[in-house]
Parts: structure tokens; C-alpha cells; sequence
């Protein structure tokens, strides 16, 4: 099964979840670096002060990097370590940082692929209402201009948000993520202004770098009923206009769909006359973050949605059920998922260019005489890139594919007991290990076969 041979295979992270360095030379304090040092809000008390210390081992990693033959990797930006008051001052350490990263890259042979937003607002920019403010928006395209200008003479890829899906509902509805709040009737509003970012953010970048490509990497994945009831079937429909129509129209179509205008007489968004057009700036490709499907039901209890979907407890380590294999975050491995994403989007939206930026799996990985063998990892992969080469096959136009994550990290809520990584790391040490999933990456993408 051979891949074209313009092919792009790399692995991606964010900047909160490897980078540490949490309040190092001039860094403002982020939204994650408040959340996770309050009491409770991550597992076993864990926090990503020091996570990977990729601040200080960059250059080792990215030997690691060459060594299992990534041809790009994709970061953030950390925003308050460039501009620890989210607007303002630049803190030059801070820049010089990804400047260094950047050349570090270009020296290893490896494509540098810049996300400007992986989550980490300035906390100061919270304290002023965070995505609810409308002035966010404009705060990032600012920040994007002043990212661009320092690395847009070296770096041709760019996205602007990462998952603005769980930003708004993780974040600000359901309170699992940084800022933490329960606040749904801000939902579309955060959606808004957040998509308003990426339009002023994909002018503002390329005002710095006419010649880059800039896309955005959306969490989009198939929805399937619980049952083949009218309701559920409905709460399909919901779904799916909630989850992928509502960051997908606007952005293709300069619209929203019926739900969020229906919705947003309670949330009251303010769309203002030309923020569509904004939102609607032509981008060069589109990138998919997806991991499994979604299984959702009717609910009455859902206001405004109509449907619930599975939960979001996760498990000790994976496990079958029903014949069907769960990953440690009890997702099920479902790897038609993205062959249904890229014919959606080849059917439905004009058949953009498309990255996968974003697919992986969490499975209870074990070190045993300086080895990990992650045969369920490498059966995923396997199985999720047969998915792209069917889509390949049949028309999308999808350009490359990424494995989250190049090395295991701070996974959020759940600290560091989910391991998704090419590489291991022991926390307590630091010591990295190439994963057996990282040699067979590497055996892919030297013979650019699966």
C-alpha cells in the first residue's frame, strides 16, 4: 500500500502538554498553568510545570525527531511565553525560543508546522473574559502577526486554531478543561469569537508571509446513533451540525447552520455585519484531529441540542467489549473514521486540501529491557492510515498525515497517565525511549508503504 510520494508523514504536540518552563525567563502564567494548580482538577494532583522539558531538551528531541524519520513536526505557541499579557510587551526570550526551535528544525530536515492556539490563553486575557470577550479575537490575530513576522521568512505551514470544538465546550461548558467553567449559554458566543480569531489570524499571517499555507486543525469525527429510534436519529442530525457544521459552514460557506442561529437567540453572540466574510477567508487546507466516532442518543434534558453523547470518563487501561478494542481514554478503535471524515469533506465541502493532524491512540505502555512494545499502537496506526489510503484512492485530497503525539505527555485532565506517544518518557528521569510504534513509523515512512 503505497503512499503518493509527495506525501507528508510527521508527528505533532502542544506547547502546555511537553514544553515545562511553566515560569521561565519572562513566561506569563497560561490558563492551564492556573487551572492545574487548582486542587483537584487533575488527576493524581499533576501539573505541566515541567512536562517533557522540552524547553531545555529541544535540540535532543529533535535528534529523536530525525532519528525515527519525521519529515515535519507540528507545535504551538505558547502565548504568554511570546506575550505574557496576552497584548503588549513581546517577551523577547520568549520569542527567541521558537526562533531557535524553528532553525533547529530546518537543520534536522524537518519541516516545522506552526499551531498558533493549542489552548494556552494568557490567564491576564481570562481575567478579561477569555473567549466570551470579543476583543480575543483581536488580541490573537495580533499575537499571530507578531509569530509570523519573527518566523514566516522559514516557516510555510501554519494553522491557526487547534480543536476550537473542545476550547468552547470542554472549557467553558463543561468545566473539564482550563478556564474551567460551566457557563453553556456562553457556548456559541466562545464559538464565535473564536472562529472570528482564525479569520483575523489567517489575514494577519499571511500580512506577514504572503507566500505560507494556513489552515485551521478542527476535532471532527463520524457520529452514529445509539439506536435506530427517530430520536436518536435526530440527535444525530444535531450532532452533527453542532460538532462539525458549526466550525465547517462558516468557514467554507460564510454561514452558520440553522441550529446555531436557532440557538443563539439565548446566547447572543452579536454577529456583526462582516464577521462571516472575516471568518470565511479563503484557507489553504483543512486539518482533522480524529481519534474514533461518537455514539449519541436523544435527551430532553440537553437544552438547545436535543442529544448526549458518550462520556467522558475515562478508564485505568484499555479493554475489549463486544469484540471491539478501547484505548486507555475509552475511546473505541474505529478506524474507518477517517476515511468517513475525508469523504465528507471531499462530498459535502469541495474536496480541500486536507492534513491529518492529529491521530493516535493511548494504550498502558511497559518498559522491559529498554523496550516498549506497543503492538496495539502499531495495529491502530496501521489500521487508521489504511483508512487515508482507501480515501486517497478514491479522490480526497489529503496531503499528510500525523501522529499524536511524537512523545508521551501531559494529557490534559488526566495528567500523565495516558501515555500517546512515538517515544516514551519516564517522568521521574526524563530517559526517552523509541517506542517499537516509532521503529515502525520510521520503516513506513522510509518506504513510504504501510
Amino acid at each position: 500500500m503505497n503512499f503518493p510520494k509527495n506525501f507528508l508523514f510527521g508527528a505533532a504536540s502542544s506547547s502546555y502538554q511537553i514544553e515545562g518552563a511553566w515560569d521561565e525567563d519572562g513566561k506569563g502564567e497560561s490558563i492551564w498553568d492556573h487551572f492545574a494548580h487548582i486542587p483537584g482538577k487533575i488527576k493524581n494532583g499533576e501539573n505541566g510545570d515541567i512536562a517533557c522539558d522540552f524547553y531545555h531538551r529541544y535540540r535532543d528531541d529533535i535528534q529523536l525527531m530525525k532519528e525515527i524519520g519525521l519529515q515535519a513536526f507540528r507545535f504551538s505557541i505558547n502565548w504568554p511565553r511570546v506575550i505574557p499579557d496576552g497584548y503588549g510587551k513581546v517577551n523577547i526570550k520568549g520569542l527567541d525560543f521558537y526562533n531557535r526551535l524553528v532553525d533547529e528544525l530546518l537543520a534536522a530536515g524537518i519541516k516545522p508546522c506552526v499551531n498558533l492556539y493549542h489552548w494556552e490563553l494568557p490567564q491576564t486575557l481570562q481575567n478579561l473574559g477569555g473567549w466570551m470577550n470579543r476583543d480575543c479575537a483581536k488580541w490573537f490575530s495580533e499575537f499571530s502577526s507578531v509569530i509570523a513576522d519573527k518566523l514566516g521568512d522559514r516557516v510555510d505551514d501554519w494553522m491557526t486554531l487547534n480543536e476550537p470544538m473542545m476550547s468552547a465546550s470542554l472549557g467553558y461548558v463543561l468545566g473539564y478543561h482550563a478556564p474551567g467553567l460551566k457557563k453553556p449559554l456562553q457556548f456559541f458566543k466562545v464559538v464565535h469569537h473564536l472562529l472570528l480569531g482564525h479569520g483575523l489570524s489567517v489575514k494577519a499571517v499571511r500580512a506577514e508571509a504572503p507566500s505560507c499555507k494556513i489552515g485551521i486543525a478542527l476535532d471532527l469525527r463520524p457520529v452514529y446513533p445509539e439506536s435506530e429510534s427517530i430520536k436518536d436519529l435526530q440527535a444525530v442530525k444535531n450532532a452533527d451540525a453542532l460538532m462539525r457544521r458549526t466550525f465547517l459552514d462558516p468557514i467554507f460557506n460564510g454561514t452558520y447552520p440553522p441550529l446555531f442561529n436557532k440557538q443563539n437567540i439565548l446566547a447572543r453572540a452579536r454577529i456583526k455585519e462582516g464577521d462571516l466574510k472575516i471568518i470565511s477567508t479563503p484557507i489553504d487546507y483543512v486539518g482533522i484531529n480524529t481519534y474514533s466516532r461518537d455514539k449519541v442518543r436523544y435527551s430532553r434534558w440537553a437544552i438547545g441540542t436535543g442529544f448526549t453523547g458518550p462520556s467522558e470518563k475515562t478508564v485505568d487501561k484499555e479493554y475489549v467489549k463486544d469484540g471491539i478494542q478501547y484505548t486507555a481514554m475509552n475511546w473505541e478503535v474505529y478506524p474507518q473514521c477517517i476515511y468517513e471524515i475525508l469523504m465528507m469533506l471531499k462530498k459535502d465541502y469541495g474536496n480541500p486540501d486536507v492534513y491529518v493532524t492529529e491521530n493516535g491512540a493511548a494504550f498502558t505502555d511497559t518498559v522491559e529491557n529498554n523496550r516498549v512494545h506497543d503492538i496495539k499502537r502499531i495495529s491502530y496506526l496501521k489500521d487508521h492510515l489504511t483508512g487515508v489510503k482507501q480515501a486517497l484512492d478514491e479522490g480526497s485530497n489529503c496531503k499528510g498525515y500525523f501522529v499524536w503525539s511524537f512523545i508521551d505527555n501531559f494529557e490534559w485532565s488526566e495528567g500523565y497517565c495516558k501515555r500517546f506517544g512515538l517515544i516514551y518518557v519516564d517522568y521521574k528521569t526524563q530517559k526517552r525511549i523509541i517506542k517499537d510504534s516509532g521503529l515502525w513509523y520510521k520503516n513506513l515512512i522510509t518506504s513510504n508503504k504501510c
